[in-house]
């Protein structure tokens, strides 16, 4: 059943195999609760795995963890195997895990930079609207001018102080910042923080190529990124994994179309990304769908329904696999006659009938074939997988942790110089020179009532004279008097005279 460069899914009339060319070709993984796309996924991972490929994918309910432990004989597990006809071939086996955690308790702590994330997206974590999106828009472009680095929330929330505080100033180079739209940003900004985002920005920022790591048995190393805690936050969960597709995006070489692909992306929960989104992140979403193929990256989503999913980005998903849909409501029956139309049909029976009569473990698939042309539909019994089924022990998790090739390297937070420090520098540089003026003003202050002081309480003569000096100052007074009036007199008189 196994076949080189190819991944075994399961068997409907015949064995039903994604090619290993096609796997960057995207895929789509659709399927109510309970259905099976958590297996389906496990079991697409260990084979991508097995092939060389490294994995990505995202934990939600805590049981995909089982992929890093080894499997366990399991009598329904070895009747579906048996069924198949994959008896002789199946066997447990464990494969090459790396746990992530955004909050550092379940998985190495997986960071980036505000300035990594950019504005876009972290307007869409923050909810903000058109006109505080551009005062984010603004603060970002203030920050490159000034050279400030902006590494986590505290440079971010430093920034926004000093755009308020210089809002007039910055308004006419950059464009109008009023001090009360940064102050929404900033009244978001500790919503996020409240969320636990501060933990998911600063540094050392994650590496992609610690997300690309083969094993020493040749491997792809499976990084499983713990999810359950971060639904908690869908708007950070969902924006997290696509500023990971981006990183993606942004930084592999292109490649074209390789034998196999370099990485293979599962976005479980597939739409929050996409509840509520502005038209501008789908269309950012769409394009880097459509391009990242070409870096060897293929993306997967993984999602109740295919209807989760706008058209433009759903038309890049070539292979398919759809687990059971329930119609009970009008929007349901769309629903699946949407899922149905998606496929390349099959003449032995109704797609859209087949959809709500799947069992556990049973799905429809469809995926490239020779050429690139879709296969017709199968109805498939899924292969059971060779690791754990279900999730791993608290202290099996913290044994992978602490042996990982990526032990220590991220667990202790850096926190450089930047925006913050700086600011902060600037601000106490502006306050000890006010007050210096203001001490300054102070001392002055303080002299002049000195001053002032001294000169009212200075020593002064008796102004009571005695008899004698009463008397002789009257008699001066008298002859000065008369001496007085006869200058005057004189002068007068002469220049009469010389007239």
């Amino acid at each position: 059943m196994l076949v080189p460069d190819k991944i075994y899914l399961g068997t409907s009339t015949r064995p039903e195999y994604l090619t290993l060319k096609y796997g960057n070709r995207h895929g789509l993984i659709t399927g109510a609760t309970g259905t099976g796309k958590t297996v389906t996924l496990q079991i697409m991972a260990e084979s991508f795995s097995a092939a060389g490929v490294p994995v990505f994918c995202a934990d939600v309910k805590g049981d995909l963890s089982g992929i890093g432990a080894m499997g366990e004989p399991k009598d329904f597990l070895l009747k579906r195997a048996a069924d198949i006809g994959f008896a002789e071939e199946y066997r447990n086996d464990r494969f090459p895990t790396i746990f992530w955690d955004l909050f550092g308790r379940q998985g190495h702590p997986v960071r980036t930079t505000i300035s990594e994330m950019g504005p876009l997206l972290l307007s869409r974590i923050l909810d903000l609207n058109d006109t505080q999106e551009g005062v984010l828009n603004i603060a970002f472009k203030y920050a490159d001018d000034q050279g400030l680095l902006l590494l986590d929330l505290k440079d971010l929330r430093a920034l926004l102080i000093e755009v308020a505080q210089n809002s007039a100033e910055i308004s006419v180079t950059y464009g109008n910042v009023a001090t009360a739209t940064v102050g929404a940003v900033q009244r978001a900004l500790l919503v996020l923080e409240q969320q636990g985002g501060d933990q998911f920005f600063g540094e050392r920022a994650l590496e992609i190529a610690d997300l690309m790591r083969t094993a020493t048995d040749g491997r792809g190393v499976i990084s499983v990124l713990a999810a359950d805690e971060l639904m908690r936050s869908p708007r950070l969960y969902a924006t997290f994994l696509l500023w990971l597709l981006s990183e993606l995006f942004e930084e592999l070489p292109e490649v074209g179309d390789p034998d196999r692909p370099r990485l293979v992306f599962f976005f479980d929960e597939a739409h929050l990304l996409f509840d509520d989104a502005p038209k501008a992140l789908v269309d950012k979403v769409e394009q880097v769908v459509k391009l990242v193929r070409s870096k060897g990256v293929g993306v997967y989503f993984v999602t109740q329904n295919p209807v989760d999913i706008p058209e433009a980005v759903l038309a890049q998903l070539a292979n398919r696999v759809q687990h059971a849909l329930r119609a009970y409501t009008p929007r349901e029956q769309k629903a699946v006659r949407v899922a149905a139309e998606t496929f390349r049909p099959n003449p032995d029976f109704s797609t859209e009938e087949v959809i709500t009569q799947l069992g556990t473990g049973e799905a429809l698939v469809s995926v490239l074939e020779d050429k690139g042309i879709p296969s017709i539909v199968g109805r498939t019994l899924i292969r059971p997988p060779s690791s754990r089924l279900g999730p791993i022990l608290p202290e099996e998790r913290r044994a992978l942790i602490a042996n990982s090739p990526v032990a220590g390297v991220y667990d202790t937070p850096i926190d450089r110089d930047s925006a913050f420090e700086v600011l902060g520098r600037k601000a106490k540089e502006k306050q000890d020179a006010e007050a210096a003026v203001r001490q300054a003003e102070v001392e002055q202050k303080r002299r002049e009532a000195e001053a002032r002081a001294e000169r009212t309480t200075a020593p002064r003569r008796s102004t009571r004279a005695s008899p004698m000096e009463a008397t002789l100052t009257s008699l001066g007074r008298s002859v000065a008097n008369s001496l007085g009036r006869a200058l005057v007199r004189g002068i007068l008189g002469s220049l009469t005279r010389g007239r």
